[in-house]
């Protein structure tokens, strides 16, 4: 039932959006969304709410994945990495220079055409921001990026790189018309970040054209896109706080999608003809994470009885009405080399209290689990653990952070929260990826401070393996370790569910778990 206050404001959204439109090209030819909040940047390198959303609409990559049909529906394949931005490559002998060229004649919003020099100058730019595309670059092996040619970019690595292909089709590091960046850079700001938290400077097919902080942003298409023309010439991204009217909306139809509906709002659309749902197998585990830096947590023993005392299974029903896959690898399903064989945490809580006496808590002990609004069912889900954990002598107590908070203090150079409820998953579909970004003692999600030399060695030669095969089998070897280590709570995968107008068709499920405008058509 809404309260008053939520029909309110949907109420006055509807009329707000009402006028927008009105105001603006003909609705065949726009597509609506309705967020939670507007975008609070631009910069695929400093991630903050909702800037992920919208940067993989205006920033493609050098490659794009294969696609094919997977139970009467269209999906990314994983196993090939074909030509975008780059036309075609070549590799050396020791496959660790790789020359890609780029298509002629693309060209950004701004009119400006796509050179290697624009390529060199954005992985400078990630290089020098040190975050996320830096990250990319070094599990990608990538050591310098270098235009010997007008069209012609060469990518030097340390050594050989199984995944390298595939963290070209991110949206970062962004490929950036740098022609047009540089106009608002300073020597203050040489990569002009400041401009970037009101802009962007892609060549991918929308670009930014107003933004309103809390009310929306518009994106208009690429008039110069090289690719297919999308069929929404005109998005507006436009903030509704409250998610009981984001429903409202889309059920009379007056936005075509909205983001990330919790899953009650979803198994209640699922019965309503006015809204289509789309689901997909999620790559993020909602787990709940143990710092082994914080006792009782040092102790392995401690952490597996607390595996062994949550019930996953009674967690997809309380919390995501079964509808999510139960995670038993840190490797989520949808990635090649998901291995489960190994798994052996299900639901048994006196070996969990037996456990726990053997470590020398026999009484139990006290301990805060923190969680955020970051996702719809981290509350939830901390709920259900800390319960489950008092059942068995502990004393677990809920306690909230802002999302800023959470994401600072699980950031790498700080990991100071014992006990935690997060959301991670991989943006590259591939093992060595995953496993690098979440066990190894360098990956930027590992967060808790997990550490095992013989689980980096594996994850490392794993770097350079191009055998699939071969890499696989080490990426096995290093799931085993790791969950003999117990440093997560899996819980589940929690799926993918996407709501949206029912004449819209065209949604591919991607890694990051954003649809792209320009796949969809409303017909």
């Amino acid at each position: 039932m809404l309260e008053w206050k939520d029909m309110r404001r949907g109420a006055l959204a509807a009329a707000a959006l009402g006028s927008t439109l009105l105001a603006g090209p003909a609705l065949a030819a726009t597509l609506v969304v309705a967020s939670p909040n507007t975008p609070e940047g631009f910069d695929g390198d400093a991630l903050r709410p909702h800037t992920q959303n919208v940067v993989v609409q205006t920033y493609e990559g050098l490659t794009k994945y294969g696609r094919m049909m997977k139970d009467g529906r269209e999906v990314l394949d994983p196993s090939k990495a074909l030509p975008h931005l780059a036309e075609s490559w070549t590799i050396s002998d020791d496959k660790k220079t790789f020359v890609l060229t780029l298509r002629k004649g693309v060209k950004s919003p701004y009119g400006n055409e796509l050179t290697a020099d624009d390529v060199e100058w954005s992985w400078a730019k990630s290089f020098a921001q040190k975050r996320t595309g830096n990250f990319i670059a070094r599990v990608s092996n990538v050591e310098a990026v270098k235009a010997v040619g007008k069209y012609d970019v060469e990518f030097t690595l340390n050594a050989p790189s199984s995944i390298f292909l595939k963290a070209l089709t991110l949206y970062v590091p962004g490929i950036y018309d740098s022609t047009e960046v540089k106009k608002h850079a300073t020597a203050e700001d040489p990569w002009g970040l400041k401009w970037m938290e009101n802009n962007t400077a892609g060549f991918g097919a929308y670009h930014l054209e107003t933004l309103k902080p809390g009310d929306q942003a518009i994106f208009v298409a690429n008039p110069n896109y090289f690719g297919e023309k999308p069929y929404f010439d005109r998005v507006i991204y436009k903030q509704i706080p409250s998610g009981a009217s984001r429903v409202t909306l889309l059920k009379t139809g007056q936005v075509q999608w909205i983001d990330r509906p919790a899953i009650q709002q979803v198994l209640d659309m699922q019965k309503d003809s006015s809204v289509k749902i789309e689901k997909a197998t999620g790559r993020s585990s909602a787990a709940a994470r143990m710092n082994p830096k914080c006792k009782p947590f040092d102790d392995v023993r401690v952490r597996q009885a607390v595996n062994y005392a949550v019930d996953a299974e009674l967690i997809n029903k309380a919390v995501f009405g079964g509808t999510a896959a139960l995670a038993k690898s840190v490797v989520p399903p949808i990635v090649d080399g998901y291995d489960t064989s190994t798994f052996t945490y299900d639901y048994n809580p006196e070996k969990a209290k037996a456990l726990l006496a053997e470590a020398g808590y026999p009484d139990g002990f006290e301990m805060d689990i923190f969680y955020s609004d970051l996702w719809w069912h981290q509350e939830p889900v901390a709920i259900q653990i800390a319960d489950q954990l008092n059942k068995i002598g502990l004393k677990i107590k809920p306690v909230k952070l802002i999302g800023s908070e959470m994401r600072s203090r699980g950031s790498p150079k700080v990991m100071d929260m014992c006990f935690f409820t997060f959301e991670d998953g991989p943006i590259v579909l591939d093992p060595v990826y995953t496993m690098y970004l979440i066990a190894h003692t360098s990956g930027v999600s590992n967060r808790a401070a997990y550490s095992n030399l013989k689980v980096d060695e594996l994850i490392d030669a794993g770097r350079q393996e191009l055998d699939a095969d071969k890499k696989n089998e080490l990426m096995k070897e290093a799931q085993k370790l790791w969950l003999a280590d117990a440093p997560w709570v899996m819980t589940v995968y929690s799926a993918t569910f996407e709501a949206m107008n029912p004449k819209i068709s065209g949604w591919v499920h991607y890694p990051d778990e954003h649809e792209r405008w320009a796949d969809l058509t409303m017909k």
